[in-house]
This record gives C-alpha cells, structure tokens and sequence, in this order.
C-alpha cells in the first residue's frame, strides 16, 4: 500500500515491520460535537485500520480524547454544567455518532485526565535535559532548543508559526515565556479551573503533551502512523515531533504522518468557532448512514472540500443499491465473474486510500449483479465480493445500524 506522507511530501510505500501497524490518531475536544468535518476524519482513518486489517496485519489504533481544555471550560460556563460533566456527554454523544456511522472504537480510547501522572514524568524528563524551563509554576518546551522545530511537516518561516500558533491558543504574548513560539507543558492553575498537583505546584498539562505521552505509553517510542485534520499540522503535531523526539532520543518520532484535508461549509472551514457545522445526529435522521458514509468516502482523504447539505441524500440510492444487489436472489446459468471489478478495488485502495475508485468499483458489481439477474445467471459468489468490499468500506449493507444520539 502506498500513503502520502505528510512529513516527505510524497506518496510512499507503507513499510510494515513484523506484520503490526501502530496508530495514532488524534481525537475530538468534547464540548460540541459530532460534525462531519469530523465525520470525514474518523470514518477516513476508520476505513484504513479495516483496509490494513483485512490485508492481515494486526492493527493497534489508539485514539485519544481531549477532555480537559480551554475551550471546555468556557462551553461549561457559558451552558451552566461542570466541565468534566460536558465533556463526558459530548464524548458519548461522539461514540454513539461513531457507531451509527459503523466506525469501529480503536483498541484503545484514551482520555487525557487519565494520563496525567504519564505527562508531568515526561516534563520532568525535558527539564531534566535542558529543553524546557520552568516559569511562575508554568513549564515551557525552549523551540531554541530544536533547529527543525516547525519545519519537519511545513515549510512556514517564524513569522507564519508565530501567527498561527496564535490562532491555535498558543498565547504568544505570555510574559512568562522566553521566545513567543515556545510552547506550555505544563500551565499553572487560574482561580476557578480544575488543576492536579504537579513537581511545579496546581495546574493542568498543556493540549501538545498528552498526544505524545499517550503514544509512547501505549504504541511505544516510534509510530508507524499519526493522523488527523491537516489543521494540526502546526503546531500541534510540530509540537508533539520535537517534545517526543527530545525525551527518546529517537528519529523520526513518526514513520508516516496522514492528514485528512479540511471540510468546508459555506466556503469555510467547518468548525465549532464559526458555527458552521452540519452534525451527524441530523444527517442521520434524514438517510441511512451509508449514504453519508459514502458521500464522505467519495471525497479524497487528502482534498479540501466543500460539504453539500444535499450530498448525503444524493448518495442514498446507492446505498439503497448496494444494500439490494447483496440480497438479491437469482440462481442458475452463467455464474457472475466480478474479479475485475474486485482488482479495480484493491488496487484503488493501495493507491493513497483513493475511496472514490473503491466505491465505483462497488457500484460496478451491483450493476452487474442485477445485470446477471435480469439473464438468469449466478450471483452468490459476486454478492460475498460485494460484502468484502463494502465491509472495508464500512458500510451496514442489510445490517440494522444503531440509533444516531440526539
């Protein structure tokens, strides 16, 4: 199989040593979700660990869930609900949204409260070895410290980081910090915020560091691949590159970095600050979730793309299609060959997880199962072709999907 490495710029040939692949990939913030920018991440990264499953390696996916954040703390107050309480319902709402779009929950699902001890053990070591200082019970990552820092998955110069990590709450102007980029580990307790005890005093651990303790702890100092949204190439997975890198000693911390390109709506990016999202509860009480499934899946993982509120509608006739071709009943005559067709989609899934040819290649054996139908011939094998494939896909076919959350 071939992936576009996000580190390499280039598509590369997945590598896999002793027939086990690790990933990680980086989960939802829970204070308002599940939307289909979202959507579009999961099911993509859903669809390769069952592609890479089905090619008979074992798959560790472990995915995490930020359920401590500066965004969760002003959703709670501004809805009047403790934030541990928000974050553990939004967090279920998302798996129930997960699981009515059949994506599987990864081998681990990780929540960062829970990994504290795991983070504050990983600052200690960076403290230790010079490429972190501590300031009024805040500790920092010093970027001086690493010449690559920034550069590994972009080609931004200072000025272009500074801004965007600006954006991503990075809080340039903290007085506390020796160089604006340098980003927190550690950020002391405010008055009125949840805090654990730490070396430094109260506080809680900085968004960066817990991706990259949790996937030590669980996948070990090299992952095969990392994935998310391309919107945190940086500085999010910059961060995590040279923090991880520093504590082990080991390049690259990531063999093949993965990420989804940005969902649009309205001509901008789908997201919770710009309040224009489509979320799943409400695709799904209008079609069956393999019509949104597909409509996601028809899209390139790597394009940007504008999401349609018609788009998932316009799929449920094939869904309806494919759901028919498998349970179809016809038998004698000419037994129906579809390993073109089979070949077609193996190959398109090889080719950079390029679904759109996958689901072609489905649609062409329904066709040609009620082709073969019409004549009388034999479609058995053709309809367990048909399972493999849209099962790699993800799709319910004939089976009863869960109930969306409301």
């Amino acid at each position: 199989m071939r992936l576009y490495n996000t580190a390499t710029r280039s598509v590369e040939e997945l590598v896999v040593r002793d027939n086990t692949v690790s990933m990680y990939v980086c989960g939802v913030t829970p204070y308002d979700t599940t939307h289909t920018g979202h959507a579009f991440t999961y099911v993509t990264f859903d669809t390769l660990a069952r592609y890479l499953a089905h090619q008979g390696y074992e798959v560790r996916y472990v995915q995490n869930v930020t359920d401590i954040d500066d965004d969760i703390l002003r959703r709670a107050a501004k809805v009047g609900i403790p934030w541990d309480v928000l974050g553990r319902e939004q967090t279920d709402r998302y798996l129930r949204d997960m699981a009515a779009l059949n994506v599987n929950t990864p081998e681990l699902y990780v929540r960062a409260t829970g990994e504290i001890p795991e983070m504050i053990a990983m600052i200690e070591a960076l403290l230790e070895r010079g490429y972190a200082y501590e300031r009024n019970g805040s500790v920092y990552f010093r970027v001086s410290s690493d010449t690559e820092f920034g550069h590994v998955l972009t080609t931004m110069d200072y000025d272009a980081m500074l801004a965007t990590a600006n954006e991503r709450g990075n809080y340039p102007d903290d007085p506390n910090k020796i160089d604006p980029l340098d980003f927190v580990l550690w950020q002391a307790a405010k008055p009125g915020e949840p805090s654990w005890e730490s070396p430094w005093g109260p506080g809680r651990p900085g968004w960066h560091i817990e991706c990259s303790a949790m996937s030590l702890k669980y996948l070990g100092q090299q992952i095969d691949i990392h994935g998310g949204g391309s919107d945190l190439i940086f500085p999010h997975h910059s961060c995590e590159i040279v923090q991880s890198e520093h504590y082990t000693g080991i390049k690259p911390f990531v063999r093949f970095w993965v990420h989804t390109g940005m969902v649009h709506q309205d001509s901008e990016k789908m997201s919770k600050s710009l309040g224009n999202m489509t979320f799943v509860r409400d695709v799904l009480n209008e079609v069956h979730p393999d019509a949104l499934r597909l409509y996601l899946l028809d899209h390139h993982y790597r394009s940007v793309w504008e999401y349609r509120r018609e788009g998932p509608a316009e799929r449920a006739a094939l869904a309806a299609q494919l759901r028919a071709a498998v349970t179809a009943e016809c038998h004698g005559g000419q037994v129906l060959d579809v390993t073109p067709q089979r070949i077609r989609f193996f190959n398109s899934m090889d080719d950079d997880l390029w679904t759109p040819g996958a689901i072609a290649a489905c649609r062409e054996v329904a066709n040609a199962i009620y082709a073969t139908c019409h004549t009388g011939g034999s479609i058995s094998d053709a309809q367990a072709t048909l399972r493999e494939m849209a099962s790699i896909l993800g799709l319910w076919l004939d089976m009863a999907p869960p109930l969306p959350s409301q």
